[in-house]
């Protein structure tokens, strides 16, 4: 009889489980469609890093506008651009640019995947609901489908209301935790057609060192 009842609340569990999970997805789709619809997305986000056993705390503020997968990203001083085939950056401080290709890390998250990154290669399950500054904010947990991922799990906010992103609390294996919060979020801007067009000549002329990967 006992036996009978560990397996009925092992079955409990694992139906709750699926129901949670596919809850989960469900909500995560919602995001994405809303977010693939839009023609650009322009985002003003934080930045911070705390380790506290090697007394690391930093928080910083960058931006990032997307369209499609090409995007302009400045953070830390420095300006990163795909064009959808190289990614440029820009160090002033250093006078560097460094030409590359497109990174092909699926478990990285870079500016063009900020806010699609989800989609693919993770378990997904229901968590928490907090109210922040009167928003109600929706949390998924993220585990990495890789078991050799150096991220153990990813927490993402999610506005009920707009199904926008609020926020993205990364934890490595490490014990680093990574915070990337949403401070501004427009869709649809009057962007430049020159915007996504990298103007090496320009750094060429004002003697930046061009390194090529």
């Amino acid at each position: 009889m006992k036996k009978l009842g560990v397996l009925v609340f092992i079955l409990i569990a694992n139906v709750s489980f699926a129901q949670n999970s596919a809850k989960a997805k469900a909500l995560l789709d919602q995001v994405y469609n809303k977010v693939t619809s839009y023609n650009n997305i322009f985002v003003d986000f934080k930045h911070s890093l705390n380790n506290s056993e090697a007394n690391i705390n930093r928080e910083t503020r960058g931006d990032v506008t997307l369209q499609g997968e090409k995007y302009l990203f400045n953070y830390l001083g420095s300006m990163q651009l795909f064009d959808g085939k190289k990614v440029y950056t820009v160090v002033p401080d250093n006078e560097e640019v460094t030409i590359e290709d497109k990174s092909i890390d699926d478990n990285a998250i870079t500016p063009s995947k900020m806010l699609t990154f989800y989609k693919t290669g993770h378990n997904y399950a229901w968590d928490k609901l907090q109210t922040i500054n009167g928003r109600k904010i929706q949390y998924i947990k993220l585990i990495p489908i890789d078991s050799n991922s150096e991220i153990k799990s990813r927490l993402l906010g999610i506005d009920v209301e707009t199904k926008h992103i609020y926020n993205l609390i990364e934890t490595g294996d490490n014990g680093t935790k990574t915070t990337i919060t949403v401070n501004s979020f427009k869709t649809n801007q009057t962007l430049s057609k020159s915007l996504f067009t990298f103007d090496l000549k320009k750094y060429e002329d004002n003697g930046y060192y061009i390194i090529r990967n």
